[in-house]
């Protein structure tokens, strides 16, 4: 089926008065105190509290640089603690544990102890704090992030992209989107001209995306297990299946508490953190001290080439244990909206990145005196009076770490959703004052028994290790590519700077990829299993959905068809807003609902909810109308970030619209319509559309996944009125069956 691209509308973009006029009217009713209702010396009235308005949910506030004193960003660099570092701060509980050396003697400590020194800098410090950090989406971070500044100056809009956003000349001016360079790159041509340049891209973050949800369901296990892990040193009579009882108590726990939100114990999160550093740190320098002080010349690189030449196949098999130190370091770049750059490149480098250090210096010159104690590396090396506070430190820190990755996985979906590849799920806001504190409860439930299965079938054993591993590692991976895309591309660096990082980040990580395909059987497969698990729903829901519209744009009322059914068709008073995916044309739902109705509102409007890849849109941006024919017939679409709320529930939407459309009126009889349409009730009607791929089609694979697996995720899944968050007694939906 051929897609046809309708010629564009004349669209015309409205600076909303009623927006700003609906803005100033709850002004008083912004939330600036978590658990209260006070804002400034004025008591907040209590229905304010009640629910989220249209006006409040679509308020953005300009991301305008801000210069911070030293001591500010000193106080937003320890805030970044609890948020930020938990991941790789707890990373000492598992790193050096998790190699596997029969006999490993002081050459093969020091090896191992450069391994990490020197990944630590190079990827954590060098490529995430000090250039990844820059390649932010107007203050956000991620894999999505990434993206989308990618799309703002690319256009992807070839018919292998999964994920295809039509552009207007009106994007250009949004206020979160990137401006272009006058200057062309050679590779901006290429990714343009190529429709598989830009399905690759597409699905390596798809593929990202996907990992990081095997990350999510990874961490908590690993953290959680290998900090109670150390309780088994106490007495003999603990055996392994005690901790992992004890851990799946605590995962269950973790996961029940999210409905909550993280806010009545985030306050907590920083100074656990601080302390956390602190114990490591001052742990590993009394190690260092009384072990073996030199143990810092590990900083010279050809303690690595002796360790590969003694231990040759078996230190390459080792060699990817090496990326569990690095655990966390893409949690700097994908919770950069929370911070700033500043702050967190000051954190890492002042206080996570020294502790790190000596925390890996001062087990490897314990370990150095005692190699047996390999296996269980932290707590043997923690001094006997300190055991129990770094037990209950490290215990609280991996609850931390475990916190800031589920919280991430409902971020990443909650993107997923807007730019209109996952299903809609249930996003529920758990902060009044956090826009992003989202809590999604079949992600939740999804990764709690992920996690419980990960740490009873793997019963607590180094397989988890593996896996984790390889979860971290493509992810990189990953955005090594695509920072090299966008300094090429946006930065515009000279190409042998841009292709200098490529060879060297994309060496290391391609290194430690290979050499954790030896793990795959070993629990290697589980993030590839997670992710497998993911992508099968993302690209059978984009599947499903780019048909859909290729059904809908094919089956386009003609103008004419569409003018003539109009005036022969009874106009009763009130407003009829028809939610649509199309841009352009009249849908195929309008003939299906006047066939079974019989009439028309008198004021009708077509309304399209366009998602860009930008952070978001502004109130005054929101809105984009055009006037149709004949009279009384109008389209608007409504234009979101991928960090934006939608909340059409509240009667402030449709009243906002009418004072939007009369701006473009041409008379005052259109006027008096669109006040009478107003006062005799709204009707938001939806396509309720089932598709079916007849059996003539070949393509049997094709048809499995539109009949069987898209139907599915339509019928458990929300549906877009939940999520549109329109009133269910002005809805009505009209059933339709495509069959493609």
């Amino acid at each position: 089926m051929e897609h046809r691209a309708a010629a564009p509308d004349v669209i015309v973009q409205v600076n909303s008065a009623a927006v700003a006029a609906v803005d100033e009217r709850i002004s008083t009713c912004q939330i600036t105190e978590e658990e209260g209702g006070i804002v400034g010396h004025e008591q907040v009235p209590v229905g304010c509290l009640a629910r989220r308005t249209f006006s409040q949910s679509y308020r953005t506030r300009p991301r305008n640089p801000l210069e911070f004193t030293g001591w500010q960003l000193a106080l937003l660099a320890y805030q970044s603690l609890g948020v930020v570092y938990g991941d790789i701060g707890t990373s000492p509980l598992y790193t050096f544990s998790s190699f596997a050396l029969p006999d490993p003697g002081t050459a093969d400590i020091l090896g191992i102890l450069s391994l990490i020194l020197w990944t630590l800098t190079l990827v954590s410090l060098v490529k995430y704090v000090f250039i990844v950090l820059h390649a932010d989406d107007h203050g956000e971070g991620g894999t999505f992030a990434l993206y989308s500044l990618l799309r703002q100056h690319v256009n992807f809009s070839g018919k292998s992209v999964p994920v295809p956003v039509t552009r207007l000349a009106s994007d250009a001016n949004l206020r979160f989107h990137s401006r272009k360079s006058s200057q062309q790159p050679r590779m901006l041509e290429f990714l343009e001209g190529s429709a598989m340049a830009q399905a690759v891209i597409t699905y390596l973050v798809l593929v990202g995306t996907c990992m990081v949800m095997g990350d999510g369901a990874l961490t908590p296990s690993i953290s959680v297990l290998s900090a109670v892990q150390g309780i088994q040193s106490r007495s003999s009579s603990i055996k392994q299946g005690h901790v992992v009882l004890l851990c799946v108590v605590i995962l269950v726990i973790l996961f029940l508490f999210q409905q909550y939100g993280t806010s009545k114990v985030g306050f907590t999160f920083s100074p656990i953190m601080l302390v956390w550093f602190a114990l490591i740190a001052s742990t590993g320098l009394y190690n260092i001290i009384k072990h073996y002080p030199p143990v810092l010349k590990a900083i010279s690189p050809h303690y690595i080439y002796l360790f590969f030449a003694r231990n040759k196949r078996a230190g390459w098999e080792q060699f990817g244990t090496v990326v569990l130190c690095i655990t966390g370091a893409e949690a700097m770049f994908a919770d950069l909206g929370h911070f700033n750059k500043k702050s967190i490149q000051m954190a890492y480098s002042c206080l996570v990145y020294p502790s790190l250090i000596l925390a890996y210096a001062g087990q490897a010159a314990f370990l150095i005196k005692n190699p047996s104690k390999l296996s269980t590396t932290f707590y043997s090396s923690v001094p006997e009076p300190l055991f129990w506070p770094v037990f209950v430190v490290a215990t609280l820190a991996a609850i931390v770490a475990s916190q800031a990755l589920i919280s991430a996985s409902f971020s990443i979906v909650r993107q997923s959703v807007a730019l209109g590849c996952f299903p809609r799920v249930t996003m529920k806001h758990t902060s009044k004052k956090y826009e992003g504190r989202v809590y999604s409860p079949e992600i939740n439930y999804f990764l709690m028994v992920a996690c419980i299965l990960i740490t009873v079938g793997f019963k607590g054993g180094p397989e988890i290790g593996q896996a984790y591993g390889v979860a971290v590692i493509w992810v990189m991976l990953i955005t090594t590519h695509l920072i090299t895309v966008v300094m090429v591309i946006i930065w515009q660096l000279h190409s042998a700077i841009a292709w200098s990082f490529y060879v060297i980040f994309a060496a290391i990580e391609g290194l430690m990829t290979i050499s954790l395909l030896y793990k795959i059987a070993q629990g290697g497969w589980v993030p590839f299993a997670i992710t497998a698990f993911f992508l099968i729903i993302t690209l059978s829901w984009t599947y499903g959905r780019s048909k859909k519209q290729e059904y809908e744009v094919s089956n386009l009322m003609d103008r004419q068809e569409f003018i003539k059914t109009v005036n022969t068709s009874n106009r009763v008073p009130g407003i009829c807003i028809f939610c649509t995916d199309l841009m352009n044309g009249i849908p195929p739902i309008v003939r299906h609902y006047v066939e079974h109705m019989g009439c028309l509102r008198e004021l009708m409007v077509f309304v399209t909810v366009r998602h860009l890849p930008v952070t978001s849109v502004l109130p005054e941006e929101r809105f984009l109308f055009d006037r149709l024919e004949p009279f009384g017939v109008y389209r608007c679409i409504v234009q979101y970030g991928y960090m934006d709320t939608q909340n059409m529930e509240d009667d402030e939407y449709v009243v906002s619209i009418v004072a939007s459309l009369k701006e473009i009126a041409q008379s005052g009889a259109e006027i008096l319509m669109m006040d009478s349409a107003l006062a005799n009730g709204t009707t938001f009607v939806l396509g309720r559309v089932i598709l079916n791929m007849s059996p003539q089609r070949n393509n049997c694979f094709k048809r499995f996944v539109i009949n069987n697996l898209y139907r599915f995720l339509q019928k458990n899944f929300r549906s877009n009125i939940s999520s549109l968050k329109i009133a269910p007694s002005k809805t009505l939906q009209v059933g339709m069956q495509y069959e493609i």
